[in-house]
Order: C-alpha cells, then sequence, then structure tokens
C-alpha cells in the first residue's frame, strides 16, 4: 500500500508517517501545496490521508484536483470539526472514510485496510495493481503512471498471468504451459522467457519480475 498525507499539523505528520512505515506501509508527507500537488500528480497512491482545515487551500478544491488526475484513489478524509451535514458531503461526493481528530492511528489504519479490501473485492475480476502498474483485463491492456504501455500479445499474457499468481513462484514449464499453450523438453533450455521477461522489464520497470535460481519466474 503507498499512501500520501496531506497534513499542514508537521508534528501530527511525521508521527503518522512514521507509524505506517512501522507497519511496512509506503507513506510520505506534503505539508505545503506545491510539495502535494508535485506529488500527487507525479506519484500512485492506493490513499490518500487529507485534513480538511488546510491554510493554502480549499479542501474542496484539492479534492477536485486529486479526483481529476486519480479516480481510482482513495481518500480518508481528517478533521477537528464536523457536523452530520459535513458528514453526508463528504462521503456522498468525495471521500471513502472520515476520521474525527484526535484519533488513534491503528483505528486509521483498519479503515484504510478495509478500503482497500473493498477496492480489490469490487476490482479483482477486472483489474490488476502492482505498483504504478494497472493491468485492465477488461480492456486488455497496461498502464505505468496511467500512460498505456504498447505490449505484444504474448508480453501481455506473460504479464498477466505472473500477476494473477503474484508471489508464487513460476516454474518455466508451467509458464511455456499456460502462456505458449505447450511444453517439450527443449524449452527447459530455452531463452524465450528471459527474452519476454526482459521486455518486460524494459517497457514497465527493471525489477518487476524476478528470477529465482534460472528456473522460476514470480513478481512480488
Amino acid at each position: 500500500m503507498r499512501v500520501l498525507v496531506i497534513e499542514d499539523n508537521e508534528i501530527l505528520s511525521r508521527n503518522l508517517v512514521r507509524y505506517l512505515i512501522s507497519r511496512d506501509i509506503f507513506a510520505e508527507a506534503a505539508l505545503v501545496w506545491d510539495d502535494w500537488l508535485r506529488k500527487a500528480i507525479s506519484k500512485y497512491y492506493d490513499v490518500i490521508i487529507l485534513d480538511i482545515n488546510l491554510p493554502w487551500m480549499n479542501w474542496l478544491e484539492i479534492c477536485k484536483q486529486i479526483r481529476e488526475r486519480e479516480k481510482d484513489v482513495s481518500i480518508i478524509m481528517l478533521t477537528s470539526r464536523w457536523t452530520n451535514e459535513d458528514i453526508v458531503e463528504w462521503l456522498n461526493i468525495w471521500a471513502d472514510d472520515y476520521l474525527v481528530k484526535p484519533f488513534e492511528y491503528n483505528e486509521l489504519l483498519a479503515r484504510m485496510n478495509a478500503i482497500i479490501r473493498r477496492k480489490n473485492v469490487n476490482r479483482s475480476n477486472t483489474l490488476i495493481k502492482i505498483w504504478d502498474i494497472e493491468i485492465d483485463l477488461q480492456q486488455v491492456e497496461v498502464k505505468k503512471d496511467w500512460k498505456i504501455i504498447p505490449l505484444s500479445k504474448l508480453e501481455y499474457d506473460l504479464l498477466k498471468y505472473l500477476s494473477q499468481n503474484r508471489w508464487v513462484a513460476l516454474s518455466r514449464q508451467q509458464i511455456y504451459e499456460k502462456v505458449w499453450w505447450e511444453f517439450q523438453v527443449d524449452f527447459m533450455f530455452s531463452k524465450t522467457i528471459d527474452v519476454y521477461v526482459w521486455y518486460l522489464r524494459k517497457k514497465l520497470w527493471k525489477d518487476l519480475i524476478e528470477t529465482k535460481k534460472w528456473f522460476w519466474f514470480l513478481i512480488k
């Protein structure tokens, strides 16, 4: 999970980022307007934690700009003031969840995990996400940083198979049978898979696919 914290309280922001990192979550903070805008545009995040009481821009305008650039990101609002009307507006229009200050960090983490679980259930059949890479199974296309990456059919099929079995070390035989739909003993010594893995690394990310003892391949 990748998280951006947009909060002008430096102490709260720093402590929250430290807590999330201690839970093996990639997290970073944006304390000023140009910082959050630059990060929100240039990087992919699963969750944005947004304080609605920022001094340098109205939170509605921030949400609008975030949604224009990345409709799929989840937004959790932080607020020290709230009414029933506020909550209805946040959840109906902009936010996925909210927390009233002061709050417990473990509750925030639980809400983040719940949002990600719901999103994964809703989209698991049509979309696979790996960091800033999206594999759209319905449209049969791959995006990196929101840009479509042209792939050949074999490149796409290989990436799809490895991604659908993420964290699993797949053998050359398994890959040939599922992607090339055939297997011969000669394939065990072929460099065909290595060539296509190299293509994907070059087009998407050099550390995307790991090789284990020459025989196994996996995406983490």
